[in-house]
């Protein structure tokens, strides 16, 4: 991810708990909104796992899925394979940037693509341009969910102090320009947002 480091990685895990209000539920929310039966199988792409919380959640109700972890710090890519050791080769931990193209071809296919407190990092351009690349590569009947904080659309009133936030109405047209057919917010609380696309 541009201009951070692995200490900011680091900073990140070790105060997300505190950071991020009602995060389990807010991964709850998540893990309930995949589109699939719980014995179906179906590929996973994570765009920034973080310390693998998301993943071992997915990973654990859908005992069929198989899950491609991608996160830009070493710490976080060790801290995701300890959790998912239990499931043994239906998980794999790679590196990526997520402002680079070169990782969007291993979404081809995915059923599914998840994404918890990353996207913010990008700017609203190639936010746009990374939902246009899951839109055309997720199989139907997929779906592309995201947790993250969210900045305010009215005048005026307090702004987010995450890099990038964009407002939620953003993320939503930018979702719905993509090609999803439908797209919606699912969960909100304290400047968080649980929201995504559905092929």
């Amino acid at each position: 991810m541009p201009d951070r480091t692995e200490d900011d990685s680091s900073s990140d895990g070790a105060t997300a708990e505190g950071a991020v209000p009602r995060r389990d539920e807010m991964m709850a929310v998540m893990v309930s909104l995949v589109p699939f039966e719980r014995d179906a199988s179906f590929r996973i792409v994570e765009i920034g796992s973080g310390e693998g919380r998301l993943a071992a959640a997915l990973l654990e109700r859908f005992a069929r899925a198989t899950l491609l972890a991608l996160d830009g710090s070493p710490s976080m890519r060790e801290a995701t394979e300890r959790r998912t050791v239990p499931f043994g080769d239906r998980a794999q931990v790679r590196a990526f940037d997520l402002a680079t193209l070169d990782w969007w071809d291993s979404m081809r296919g995915a059923g599914l693509v998840v994404s918890s407190l990353c996207v913010h990092h990008l700017n609203d351009a190639k936010k746009q341009y990374l939902y246009k690349a899951v839109a055309e590569r997720l199989s139907p009947p997929g779906a592309f969910l995201v947790a993250d904080v969210v900045d305010a659309a009215r005048p005026g009133a307090p702004r987010s102090t995450s890099d990038h936030a964009s407002a939620l109405l953003h993320h939503l047209i930018w979702l719905k320009h993509a090609g999803f057919t439908w797209v919606d917010c699912f969960w909100m609380f304290a400047g968080h947002a649980v929201f995504g696309g559905f092929k």
